[in-house]
């Protein structure tokens, strides 16, 4: 981390803000501290500005570690879908109930497998990357309550196939 120190007058002066801005669109600045110095007609802002060596990130390359946001409404059937949404509110609220990100309880694309493959067995749950031992036994008795929720039946995974309501005696 490295830092630089800049004063602009209050009074204006285009090019001690113009060599304030060209630094800060040509590095990666950590932080910017900023104070009012108030002396009558010298008053003036004072910078500094910590930063790294080498260039900003790129405004056209996506901030989530390079990977393209997925839409899981057109990636998933209208079914699945609403059972993703449910699954979206239950992990909303269990994240809020232990103070953690959302992700730290289950990602987007777990909760998407969760929804398309429709576990109904804590080791079918666990086939779902990412979610080991200690997510499904954490969150599985939820996870697959939600899932066993929702309808159509028929599309359960467990290694055998449930029978749909028409098929039972």
């Amino acid at each position: 981390m490295q830092l630089a120190c800049f004063s602009i007058p209050a009074r204006g002066d285009s090019g001690s803000q113009e060599e304030l801005n060209s630094f800060l669109r040509s590095h990666r600045v950590l932080t910017v501290h900023r104070e009012f110095v108030a002396q009558g007609d010298n008053s003036f802002w004072a910078l500094s500005v910590e930063y790294m060596e080498g260039a900003p990130p790129s405004a056209e390359a996506p901030q989530r570690n390079n990977r393209e946001r997925v839409d899981y409404k057109e990636t998933l059937s209208p079914g699945d879908f609403a059972l993703f949404a449910r699954l979206r509110d239950w992990r909303k609220t269990v994240a809020e109930k232990e103070g953690v990100a959302v992700y730290a309880v289950l990602t987007n694309g777990q909760l998407a497998a969760v929804a398309a493959k429709r576990p109904s067995a804590v080791a079918a749950l666990r086939e779902v990357e990412g979610i080991g031992e200690s997510r499904a036994g954490k969150y599985g008795g939820a996870v697959l309550e939600i899932v066993a929720a929702s309808v159509p039946s028929a599309k359960v995974t467990d290694g055998t196939t449930a029978a749909s309501p028409a098929e039972t005696p």
